[in-house]
């Protein structure tokens, strides 16, 4: 009779709205009325809210290619068909979240209600490719999915996120640089209150959960998330899921993590980095003054053809080589 009112009580958190931890932002959604007072668009494998159709076809291609990745990596897909909302408007965005957001977040992925919500680029300086929000959230998804009644630490949630999204970039790397010079690197456990760091903190946590799955995946094989995921879905520790998936517990793993990071992130790559920016914003100026100089070229050439066009007083002729012409006016050439 326990594990019967366990299922219950289980069933009835999923289906109240309160919802799981697990979104790009973190949100713990109250409930979700409908923001957008637009007919829904359906397709195949989702279902969209939008102001601007035009998005659309786009939203369908990414996450559908997306999600033919995570069942490959996963070996998991989603039995329902997500319900992806596109919203110009800041309080619309509000009401169908419910929750605490931070300023710095573009999207978020409600699992308990099989959506995911990103603002609008018409409307939101949202600071990544709509393709890679939607690939982003919809990642976050299937690893609740995957998870089952329980939640993935949110390190490796994020994590699987930006390698389904490929996200990673030079700022990024200059980002784990920096953390490594001046010691901000952050535990994976912390990385779970993400929400209340500021945007530069967030950057590197956000960094960090990318290469500690990166790392999990490089040193561990392909089947590692599969062994991570089967138990958290057992209900098992992070701890156990980590020895189970790497031969490591929490703080071993996080040991040879935290080494990994040191031996590929310190002062050289900090000075590689901002090398290799300046080198490439030496190299756009000089590209710059070349253009300017040929187009100068261009424009002395075209106003000397226009003065030789235009003068009908004299002869223009060589001038290395100018004619002799007897002038009788001229008596004192001779």
């Amino acid at each position: 009779m326990a594990w019967i009112l366990i299922l219950f009580l289980s069933l009835s958190f999923w289906g109240s709205g309160l919802g799981w931890p697990t979104a790009r932002g973190g949100i713990k959604s109250q409930g979700v009325g409908h923001p957008i007072d637009t007919e829904p668009i359906e397709r195949s494998n989702f279902v969209f809210y939008v102001n601007n159709p035009r998005y659309v076809d786009l939203a369908d291609s990414v996450l559908n290619n997306v999600r033919i990745l995570l069942k490959e990596m996963l070996a998991d897909t989603l039995p329902y068909k997500p319900s992806v909302y596109i919203i110009e408007d800041a309080d619309s965005f509000k009401r169908l979240i419910r929750g605490r957001f931070p300023d710095w977040g573009a999207a978020v992925a409600l699992p308990e209600r099989r959506s995911i919500a990103i603002k609008s680029p018409d409307k939101f300086n949202i600071g990544k490719s709509l393709a890679e929000l939607l690939a982003h959230e919809y990642a976050h998804l299937v690893v609740a999915h995957r998870s089952g009644f329980y939640s993935a630490p949110r390190w490796f949630d994020e994590g699987v996120a930006m390698l389904v999204s490929t996200e990673w970039s030079w700022s990024d790397n200059l980002a784990m640089s920096k953390a490594a010079i001046f010691g901000e690197f952050i535990p994976l456990r912390k990385i779970k209150q993400v929400n209340r760091f500021n945007q530069s903190q967030a950057g590197v946590a956000y960094a960090q959960s990318y290469l500690a799955v990166k790392y999990l995946l490089d040193q561990y094989g392909s089947n590692a998330l599969n062994r991570f995921l089967d138990e958290i879905a057992k209900g098992s520790s992070v701890d156990s899921a980590l020895m189970a998936s790497s031969g490591s517990n929490y703080n071993e793993f996080e040991k040879e993590f935290h080494e990994y990071l040191t031996l590929h992130y310190n002062i050289a790559t900090l000075f590689m980095d901002t090398m290799y920016f300046w080198l490439a914003l030496a190299i756009i100026v000089i590209i710059g003054a070349a253009l300017r100089y040929r187009k100068k070229r261009q424009y002395y050439k075209k106003w000397e053809q226009e003065e030789r066009l235009q003068s009908t007083d004299f002869d223009y002729g060589d001038p290395a080589h100018p004619e002799k012409i007897d002038d009788e006016d001229e008596p004192w050439r001779d």
